[in-house]
């Protein structure tokens, strides 16, 4: 890190942050307005202001006749409301007398080198939350018509060429203010790339087992982005949002990408005008948002990190998994390899008994699993989907002995025991609803909607939270639990607060979410050594912000290797491996009926947090050996996989046939190259794969491990070597990979260094 990351040229007016590859600026213009003025490639040191939109400043006289032009042609860092910018406005708030005109004027700055903790909201940090250097600008901003007083908050992060943005919004008024739209960031930019290119948009959809799509698209005139007003983050939208230049490629390309750490209602937007601009736009959605601000009282945004690269999509990706990993997962487990677990749901469903886990437990001990998790139906009477939810407590005509036998038995056998909850939800049929319906988030006198019947708590309430803390609690202590799968499976529908007066109904959707991060806070302060996993069928809340509170998701419950190859290389767009929940399952696949060869499941699992869905004991003694197999492989390789660099170096959805990528350690010494041949081509019997990452200068060899036989390595032991050669040679020249008939074969590479002493 250096000293200098932030600089500010009073005279000029300028604001500067710089990275190691990159710079962001910007500008008080005529000295009222905060305007944006470039990011992007790192820039040397120097004056800027012939950048700015109005190279002459303008007059007093020519600013109040033509005020509205000025501010529909300037290009704000956060722009306010009502003022004749014609595009969004980032804040807009109504007073007391209903006026919601924003007029947010330039008034100072500081520079510290720390980041404060963000109250009640996960965020980036430095060597830990609350400590390290981490070089932050606070720029003031003030409404003087109404007492508001916004400040943004600049964080840069050196290696990882981030920036971590968000805004703390405080009434100095005497009256109440009303925060009808807060965003985190907002940016205005040009619409055309270095080479006057218009960019494309860049975004991660899907739905429930179709997770993570990659969708690009052109971006017309107007407002188009992706967004969320379930009370989620939702699996049918990422709250990230790219922009890059047409054609952009793995390692070529201009690319700028923002992401979310909120697990909310989210906006991502962009909106072109018709003048070559861009404004982008990131916050809590509008929609279903309200926010009463009291005087004297603050309101703090989530925050939002945001990366260029103009190197491709690869290096857009290395940069967020280097700041998820080293400055915003934090805990127990954040640098820790995580055991390999085997969860009984598709094993078993509702219908299983101390002894059928037992028996689970036993066999998978013995080929290598550590840890057995207890899925959904161990509590109340909970039989099927339609009971007990809420009632946290042990279904004993199932677990004789409750817990505390069965995770004595676990550890006896060395197992670790993990459990699966669905704090946020109740059951119409159950103790708890019965007891507090009004518990439960509905409109008085109307029928709530119902979804997996099932209703959601109201967490946004503290008595709400202390009985789903107190409960979970004593679960937790009633024997050694090391692992919670935390679940929540449907929408918030009918949002209404009992606690909260009409005019404060607004505020239910954020406050919601506060109260999620609230009780996953306390529990991982009860509990500092548990590993936590959050989940939403599947991937509904894969986002930024779950991984303050887990080190690892669930990333779809799709666990067919052939969906997951496409599923997981777009989460790996956004998010670090270590951060992936990727399971072999049994095949005929649950969801998709789909058979892949079981070598094929578990090369594909590696390459996130590995473990296995499935019933272990109706497993041939084949299977058992490679699962045996596949977890001496997580061991040998997984340090490199959670910590290394992540390489792409093909794309089933861009090939038709086969995918590869690779990690690679950061001293370049080692690699581990995946590729699946998903589809085979007739008449094409191999593929050339030019493999990237590598140090050009330095000599590897090229082993081929992971072989489905326990006979194929050579007659050493070792296994088969396929060459040696420079990483040069390999990056340019490529490596063949011979074709394995048939559909979802694969193939495991380990190239290491050739060192001179060895």
């Amino acid at each position: 890190m250096k000293n200098d990351m932030i600089t500010v040229d009073e005279l000029q007016g300028m604001l500067r942050l710089d990275t190691a590859n990159t710079t962001y600026v910007m500008e008080i213009s005529n000295g009222l307005y905060l305007g944006h003025l470039y990011y992007g490639a790192r820039l040397p040191s120097g004056d800027l202001s012939f950048r700015s939109a109005f190279n002459t400043p303008m007059s007093e006289e020519t600013r109040k006749k033509e005020f509205v032009i000025y501010m529909d042609g300037m290009d704000f860092e956060y722009p306010g409301w009502g003022m004749g910018d014609s595009r969004e406005g980032a804040i807009k708030v109504k007073d007391a007398g209903g006026v919601t005109r924003t007029n947010l004027l330039y008034r100072g700055y500081r520079i510290s080198m720390s980041k404060a903790l963000v109250p009640g909201l996960p965020a980036t940090f430095g060597d830990a939350p609350g400590e390290g250097e981490v070089p932050t600008l606070e720029v003031d901003l003030e409404d003087p018509d109404t007492g508001l007083f916004v400040t943004l908050f600049y964080s840069a992060f050196w290696e990882e060429d981030v920036i971590a943005r968000r805004v703390e919004v405080k009434n100095k008024g005497s009256q109440d203010l009303v925060l009808e739209r807060v965003l985190s960031a907002a940016m205005d930019m040009p619409a055309k790339d270095r080479q006057g290119r218009d960019f494309e948009l860049l975004t991660y959809c899907g739905t429930w087992a179709r997770e993570f799509t990659r969708d690009v698209r052109p971006i017309g005139l107007g407002k188009t982005g992706v967004s969320s007003i379930i009370g989620k983050t939702n699996n049918r939208m990422q709250p990230f949002l790219g922009l890059m230049s047409p054609g952009t490629t793995q390692e070529t390309g201009e690319i700028y990408g923002w992401n979310f750490l909120y697990s909310g209602n989210f906006a991502s937007f962009v909106e072109k005008n018709s003048f070559g601009g861009i404004r982008v736009s990131v916050g809590i959605h509008p929609e279903e948002f309200s926010w009463t601000l009291e005087p004297g009282q603050v309101f703090y945004s989530p925050e939002v990190v945001m990366t260029y690269s103009d190197s491709g999509l690869g290096q857009m990706s290395r940069n967020f998994h280097d700041l998820y990993r080293n400055h915003l997962i934090r805990g127990a487990w954040k640098d820790r390899k995580r055991p390999i677990l085997i969860n009984n749901w598709e094993a078993t469903y509702f219908d299983f008994d101390t002894d059928k886990l037992l028996a689970i437990a036993k066999t998978a001990k013995e080929c290598g699993i550590e840890m057995l998790v207890m899925d959904d139906g161990w509590f109340g009477k909970r039989n099927d989907p339609d009971s007990s939810l809420g009632d946290w407590w042990v279904n004993e005509e199932k677990l004789q002995g409750g817990l505390t036998r069965l995770g004595s038995e676990l550890e006896a056998m060395g197992m670790k025991f993990g459990i699966w909850f669905e704090p946020e939800m109740v059951s119409p049929d159950s103790e708890l609803y019965r007891a507090h319906p009004d518990w439960a988030i509905a409109v008085p006198g109307r029928e709530p909607s119902r979804s997996r019947n099932q209703l959601v708590l109201d967490v946004s309430r503290e008595d709400v939270r202390d009985y789903i803390f107190t409960s979970m609690c004593k679960v937790l202590h009633s024997a050694k639990i090391a692992y919670v799968k935390w679940d929540m499976n449907r929408h918030l529908t009918d949002v209404y607060s009992a606690l909260l007066p009409s005019e404060r109904q607004g505020e239910m959707m954020h406050r919601y979410v506060l109260g999620v991060y609230d009780l996953q806070e306390r529990l991982l302060k009860e509990f500092p050594e548990l590993l936590l996993e959050n989940c939403s069928s599947g991937g509904a809340r894969f986002d930024p912000g779950m991984l303050y509170f887990s080190p690892q998701i669930w990333t779809s419950d799709d666990t067919d290797a052939y969906e997951r190859i496409r599923i997981q290389e777009g989460a790996a767009a956004l998010y670090p491996l270590s951060s992936l929940g990727a399971h072999v399952s049994i095949c005929p696949n649950h969801v998709t009926g789909r058979n892949v060869p079981f070598m094929t499941r578990g090369h594909v699992a590696l390459a996130g947090t590995f473990g296995y869905e499935l019933d272990i004991t109706q497993l041939s003694d084949e299977e058992k050996g490679m699962i045996r197999q596949q977890t001496a492989l997580f061991h040998k390789f997984n340090d490199l996989v959670r910590n290394g660099d992540y390489y792409r170096m093909a794309s089933f959805q861009e090939t038709g046939f086969y995918d590869c990528y690779g990690v690679v350690s950061r001293d370049k010494s080692e690699m581990l190259l995946t590729f699946i041949h998903v589809m085979n081509q007739p008449c094409k019997p191999n593929r050339w794969i030019c493999i990237s990452g590598l140090d050009p200068e330095k000599k590897y060899r090229v082993e081929e491990v992971g072989m489905e036989k326990e006979e194929s390595p050579d007659a050493d032991g070792k296994a088969p070597v396929v060459c040696e050669t420079y990483g040069a040679m390999l990056q340019n020249a490529g490596l063949i990979v011979p074709c394995r008939y048939g559909d979802f074969q694969s193939v495991l590479y380990h190239i290491t260094e050739v060192r001179e002493d060895s």
